[in-house]
Order: structure tokens, then sequence, then C-alpha cells
């Protein structure tokens, strides 16, 4: 039985990436004596992980603001979702700060979730997007990254 021509070319496109991959951690690796070009892979899991708990933090938030919105066994499902989010961002945040630093990684958690909460307020909830509100988001996105580009 032959497999088919998509399947074949999906095949073939993962194994190009795979190798593609395994070139640049060679380079990363060969680049490890340097501590400004070091990479490493669980800093950068712990990043992203930060960001996914940032993310179920604008769940929590979100989740919170659907409850206050709704009554009876609706509210009560909202609830369970924030309770939920909450939880499993907990969870998450304690595994990111594992190995980065705690005040940087508390300040991104937060920071994603409230841009992602103002974000969620202005589409979800049809909260005013003035000026300077969306003046102030932008320079607290701009602290976020400029957190993560001075940590180490």
């Amino acid at each position: 039985m032959q497999m088919p021509a998509n399947v074949v070319k999906t095949v073939n496109m993962i194994n190009v990436m795979c190798h593609e991959l395994h070139k640049w951690r060679k380079l990363f690796s060969v680049a490890k004596r340097y501590s400004y070009l070091c990479i490493s892979n669980n800093t950068v899991m712990d990043w992203i992980i930060l960001i996914i708990a940032g993310l179920f933090e604008v769940g929590f938030a979100t989740c919170l603001g659907k409850a206050k919105e709704t009554t009876g066994i609706i509210s009560s499902y909202w609830m369970g979702g924030f309770f939920l989010c909450l939880v499993i961002s907990m969870l998450l945040l304690y595994k990111a700060t594992q190995t980065l630093p705690i005040g940087t990684a508390y300040a991104v958690w937060t920071g994603v979730g409230a841009v992602g909460t103002v974000l969620m307020g202005i589409f979800l909830f049809k909260e005013p997007a003035d000026f300077w509100r969306v003046f102030f988001l932008t320079t607290l996105i701009a602290s976020i990254v400029g957190l993560k580009v001075v940590s180490h």
C-alpha cells in the first residue's frame, strides 16, 4: 500500500524542518561559551510557560467578568472556569519561576494578564478604547518586552 502524496510531502517537510532545527541546535551549542549568545532550551520553555500562564490570567479575569454579567447556573459555570484558569495560571507561574527570576517573572505574568484583560475588556465587554488608555497599554507592553530583554 502506497502512502498518499500529501502525507509523503508532509513527512518530507517535517524531515527538512528537523534537519534545520538540528543545524540551529549545533550553532547554539557552539555559542555557549559566549554568555550573551547562550540560549537554554529550559529558559526559552519557561518564558513560553510564563506567557501561557499570563494568558490563563486573562482567562480567569474574563471568566470573572462574564460571571458578573450572568445569573444562575451559567454564572456558576463561569466561576468554575475562573477557578480552573486560576489554578492553571498559578501552577504555570510556579513552574516558570523555577529558573526565571521571581521579580521579572511576576512582573511579566501580571503584565501579560493586564494587557490581555484590557484587550478583552475593550473587545468583549465594550469598554472604552480612548487615546490615553491605548497609550498606557502600549507603554506596559514596552515595559514587558524591556524586562524580557534585560533578564538573564
